[in-house]
Protein backbone atom coordinates (compact mmCIF):
# COMPACT_ATOMS: atom_id res chain seq x y z
CA UNK A 1 0.00 0.00 0.00
CA UNK A 2 1.26 3.48 -0.75
CA UNK A 3 0.31 7.11 1.24
CA UNK A 4 -3.08 7.26 0.34
CA UNK A 5 -3.97 3.71 0.18
CA UNK A 6 -2.73 4.03 3.84
CA UNK A 7 -4.71 7.22 4.69
CA UNK A 8 -8.07 5.30 3.89
CA UNK A 9 -7.14 3.16 6.68
CA UNK A 10 -4.79 5.32 9.05
CA UNK A 11 -6.84 8.03 10.66
CA UNK A 12 -3.41 10.03 11.04
CA UNK A 13 -2.48 12.97 9.00
CA UNK A 14 0.19 15.22 8.57
CA UNK A 15 2.19 15.71 10.50
CA UNK A 16 1.84 12.72 12.85
CA UNK A 17 1.08 10.22 9.50
CA UNK A 18 4.77 8.42 9.99
CA UNK A 19 4.24 5.30 7.26
CA UNK A 20 4.83 6.36 3.44
CA UNK A 21 4.31 2.36 2.69
CA UNK A 22 3.22 -0.82 3.58
CA UNK A 23 3.07 -4.56 3.05
CA UNK A 24 1.14 -6.98 4.58
CA UNK A 25 2.20 -10.52 4.04
CA UNK A 26 2.46 -13.97 6.10
CA UNK A 27 0.72 -12.54 9.22
CA UNK A 28 3.33 -9.29 9.51
CA UNK A 29 3.04 -5.70 8.46
CA UNK A 30 6.66 -4.11 6.87
CA UNK A 31 6.33 -0.59 6.58
CA UNK A 32 8.86 1.87 5.79
CA UNK A 33 9.18 6.07 6.45
CA UNK A 34 12.14 8.21 5.46
CA UNK A 35 13.04 10.50 7.52
CA UNK A 36 12.82 14.02 5.15
CA UNK A 37 14.75 16.30 8.42
CA UNK A 38 11.50 19.20 8.00
CA UNK A 39 9.65 17.22 10.50
CA UNK A 40 8.44 19.27 13.59
CA UNK A 41 9.96 16.71 16.02
CA UNK A 42 13.56 17.52 14.81
CA UNK A 43 12.94 21.36 15.48
CA UNK A 44 14.32 21.04 18.91
CA UNK A 45 16.04 17.23 19.01
CA UNK A 46 18.52 18.72 19.14
CA UNK A 47 19.32 21.89 18.00
CA UNK A 48 22.47 21.65 15.05
CA UNK A 49 22.19 17.38 15.51
CA UNK A 50 18.59 16.19 14.37
CA UNK A 51 17.86 12.72 16.06
CA UNK A 52 14.20 11.47 15.41
CA UNK A 53 12.96 11.15 19.42
CA UNK A 54 12.41 7.39 20.82
CA UNK A 55 8.60 8.49 21.34
CA UNK A 56 8.67 9.15 17.61
CA UNK A 57 10.30 5.29 16.46
CA UNK A 58 7.64 3.84 18.96
CA UNK A 59 4.56 5.67 17.09
CA UNK A 60 6.27 5.24 13.78
CA UNK A 61 6.46 1.16 14.91
CA UNK A 62 2.41 1.64 16.53
CA UNK A 63 1.08 2.85 13.32
CA UNK A 64 2.64 -0.09 11.39
CA UNK A 65 1.23 -2.20 13.85
CA UNK A 66 -1.84 -0.95 13.56
CA UNK A 67 -2.25 -1.97 10.03
CA UNK A 68 -2.05 -5.70 10.93
CA UNK A 69 -5.90 -4.85 11.79
CA UNK A 70 -6.60 -2.89 9.12
CA UNK A 71 -9.84 -4.90 8.72
CA UNK A 72 -11.21 -3.40 11.73
CA UNK A 73 -10.13 0.25 10.86
CA UNK A 74 -13.47 1.24 9.21
CA UNK A 75 -13.52 4.51 9.98
CA UNK A 76 -15.37 4.07 13.15
CA UNK A 77 -12.67 3.04 15.55
CA UNK A 78 -9.09 5.26 16.11
CA UNK A 79 -5.82 2.84 16.52
CA UNK A 80 -4.77 4.47 20.23
CA UNK A 81 -1.79 3.71 21.93
CA UNK A 82 -2.47 2.02 25.04
CA UNK A 83 1.26 0.65 26.31
CA UNK A 84 4.69 -0.16 25.91
CA UNK A 85 6.88 -2.83 26.66
CA UNK A 86 10.56 -4.15 27.13
CA UNK A 87 11.25 -0.75 24.37
CA UNK A 88 14.88 -0.62 23.73
CA UNK A 89 16.65 1.65 21.78
CA UNK A 90 20.03 0.66 19.75
CA UNK A 91 20.73 3.33 17.25
CA UNK A 92 20.10 6.48 16.25
CA UNK A 93 17.65 7.72 13.57
CA UNK A 94 18.69 10.80 11.48
CA UNK A 95 17.53 12.61 8.81
CA UNK A 96 17.90 11.21 5.37
CA UNK A 97 16.94 7.40 7.10
CA UNK A 98 14.82 5.08 6.43
CA UNK A 99 13.02 3.32 8.80
CA UNK A 100 11.40 -0.07 7.96
CA UNK A 101 9.35 -1.59 11.06
CA UNK A 102 8.33 -5.37 11.11
CA UNK A 103 5.04 -6.11 13.30
CA UNK A 104 3.72 -9.45 14.27
CA UNK A 105 0.24 -9.92 15.93
CA UNK A 106 1.24 -11.43 19.76
CA UNK A 107 -1.88 -11.52 20.76
CA UNK A 108 -5.82 -9.87 20.51
CA UNK A 109 -8.49 -9.40 23.40
CA UNK A 110 -11.89 -7.72 22.28
CA UNK A 111 -10.20 -4.74 21.28
CA UNK A 112 -6.71 -4.49 22.35
CA UNK A 113 -4.35 -5.34 20.21
CA UNK A 114 -0.94 -6.63 21.57
CA UNK A 115 2.28 -6.79 18.75
CA UNK A 116 6.01 -7.00 18.83
CA UNK A 117 7.71 -4.89 16.47
CA UNK A 118 11.16 -3.90 15.50
CA UNK A 119 12.25 -0.72 13.50
CA UNK A 120 15.33 -1.18 11.73
CA UNK A 121 17.49 1.31 9.73
CA UNK A 122 19.81 -0.65 6.87
CA UNK A 123 19.36 -3.42 8.23
CA UNK A 124 20.69 -2.91 11.77
CA UNK A 125 17.99 -2.71 14.73
CA UNK A 126 17.69 0.77 15.85
CA UNK A 127 13.84 0.40 18.34
CA UNK A 128 12.24 -2.89 19.48
CA UNK A 129 9.55 -3.70 21.33
CA UNK A 130 6.31 -4.73 21.95
CA UNK A 131 3.26 -2.41 21.79
CA UNK A 132 -0.71 -2.39 22.69
CA UNK A 133 -3.03 -0.57 20.70
CA UNK A 134 -6.37 -0.15 21.91
CA UNK A 135 -9.24 0.39 18.85
CA UNK A 136 -11.31 2.81 20.55
CA UNK A 137 -14.46 4.33 19.11
CA UNK A 138 -14.57 7.34 17.16
CA UNK A 139 -16.09 10.27 19.57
Amino acid sequence: MNREEIKRILPHREPMLLVDEVVLENGEAISKYTVKGDEHFLNGHFPGMPVVPGVILCEIMAQGSSLLVAEKLDGNVVPMFVGLNDVRFKRTVLPGDTVETHAKLANVRGNIIFTDATAYVNGKVCCSGKLTVALTPRK
